[in-house]
C-alpha cells in the first residue's frame, strides 16, 4: 500500500492542494453539520433545497448559506443540479455515522488548537500543545479535570475505540480462569466492571491515577462489583514501583500506545514479573498495519501525531511490529493473535518466554 506512488502529477497536485486547505475543509464540514445543513439536505433528498431555503432554515444570510454550500461541494459534501442542493453520500456519515461524530469532536475539542505546536513537540520532545488544554506534563493527569467540551470528546473518542471490542474479548480473557487480574491504566473502570459482571469469582485490580480511580470505584458500585473491582494509585512510568505481584493476568487495552518504546518494553517487563509463572499478559490495541480499511489506516496515522503534540510527546499508534519487538525485549511473547476485533483492533495473548 505504501510501496509505490501511483498518482498522475496531475492527481498529485490535486492531493497537494485538498492537503492545503484540510483546515478550512474542516471547519467548513463543521459548520454544515452544527447548522443542521447537511441534515436539512439529506431529510429532502428528493427534491433539493433552494439556497434561500437553506438560509431561511439555518437562520443565516443568503451569502453564508452559499459560501458554505459551495465550500461543500468541493469537499464532497454537497451535490448541485440547476439550482437545487443536494447531500451525498459523505454528508450521510458526516451527519449520522457515530464514528465520524466521534472523531469530528476529538479533533475540534482536543487536537485542533495544539496541532499548531507539532513542529515544536517534535523538536523539543515533549507535548508543546498540551497547554491549549492543560498545565501538565501529559494529558492523562489532567483528564478528569478537562474543560468541556474537550473532557467529553476524549472520553468518548476513548470508549468509542474500547467498547466495541469488549463482547468477543470477555470469553478469551476469562478463558484459562483467571482468579486475580490487573487492569493496567484502567481508567474510568468500563473494562474492569465489564470483566467482573461476567465472573463472579475474578478479582480486578485497576491501576492508574488517582482521579481516574475515584470515578472507576463510582462506576464499580453502581455496576453492583463493587467488591471484585479496586484501585491501586500509581504512577505507571515510574519503572523502580513493582505491579502487584502473584496475578494471573494483567490486561493493557489501548494502553501502551499511550508511551515510547522504551517505556512500553519496561512496562510489559513490570506485567511480566507481577505474573504467576502461568499468566497471561494481554494487549488490546489498533496497529495501523492490521487494518482492513485504507480509512482506518490513515486514520490511525494521523491519531499518533495528537500523542505528540497534546497527549505526552513520545508515544504513537504503533505498527505491529515496533510493539511486538517491545513484548520480546521484555521477556515475553506473542502466542495468540486474533486481528479485526471491534472497531480495527488486534488482541495479542502474550506469556513469558523461557
Amino acid at each position: 500500500m505504501f510501496e509505490k506512488d501511483t498518482l498522475s502529477a496531475l492527481q498529485a497536485r490535486d492531493l497537494a492542494q485538498r492537503i492545503a486547505f484540510g483546515p478550512i475543509v474542516f471547519h467548513a464540514a463543521l459548520a454544515l453539520r452544527d447548522m443542521g445543513i447537511l441534515e436539512g439536505l439529506l431529510a429532502n433528498d428528493r427534491d433539493g433545497r433552494h439556497v434561500a431555503d437553506v438560509a431561511a432554515d439555518a437562520g443565516i444570510s443568503v451569502y453564508g448559506a452559499t459560501v458554505l454550500l459551495e465550500s461543500g461541494l468541493g469537499a464532497g459534501l454537497v451535490l448541485k443540479r440547476g439550482e437545487l442542493f443536494f447531500a451525498t453520500k459523505a454528508a450521510h456519515f458526516v451527519v449520522h455515522d457515530e464514528m465520524t461524530r466521534v472523531n469530528l469532536n476529538f479533533v475540534r475539542d482536543v487536537c485542533y488548537r495544539g496541532a499548531e505546536d507539532l513542529q515544536a513537540s517534535i523538536i523539543e520532545g515533549r507535548a508543546a500543545g498540551l497547554h491549549h488544554l492543560a498545565d501538565t506534563e501529559t494529558v492523562y493527569e489532567a483528564l478528569g479535570d478537562l474543560a468541556e467540551p474537550a473532557r467529553t470528546s476524549w472520553f468518548d473518542f476513548d470508549h468509542y475505540y474500547s467498547s466495541a471490542a469488549f463482547p468477543a474479548l470477555r470469553p478469551r480473557v476469562l478463558e484459562n480462569s483467571p482468579k486475580r487480574l490487573l487492569d493496567v491504566g484502567g481508567n474510568t473502570g468500563k473494562w474492569s466492571c465489564y470483566l467482573a459482571k461476567g465472573s463472579p469469582d475474578i478479582q480486578v485490580t485497576i491501576l492508574d491515577h488517582p482521579n481516574q480511580l475515584q470515578r472507576a470505584a463510582i462506576r464499580a458500585e453502581n455496576d453492583g462489583v463493587g467488591g471484585q473491582v479496586s484501585g491501586v494509585a500509581m504512577d505507571l512510568l515510574d519503572h523502580s514501583k513493582p505491579f502487584p505481584r502473584g496475578v494471573d493476568g494483567v490486561w493493557m487495552s489501548q494502553f501502551l500506545c499511550c508511551f515510547s518504546e522504551a517505556d512500553c518494553a519496561e512496562l510489559v517487563r513490570r506485567a511480566r514479573e507481577a505474573l504467576n509463572d502461568n499468566g497471561e499478559l494481554f494487549i488490546l490495541d489498533t496497529f495501523w498495519d492490521k487494518q482492513r480499511y485504507e480509512a482506518a489506516t490513515f486514520s490511525l496515522q494521523q491519531t499518533s501525531l495528537y500523542f505528540t503534540f497534546i497527549a505526552n510527546g513520545t508515544s504513537r499508534m504503533y505498527s505491529a511490529d515496533a510493539l511486538q519487538r517491545c513484548v520480546y525485549d521484555a521477556g515475553m511473547h506473542v502466542v495468540e493473535e486474533v486481528n479485526n476485533i471491534g472497531t480495527g483492533h488486534t488482541f495479542w495473548r502474550c506469556r513469558k518466554r523461557a
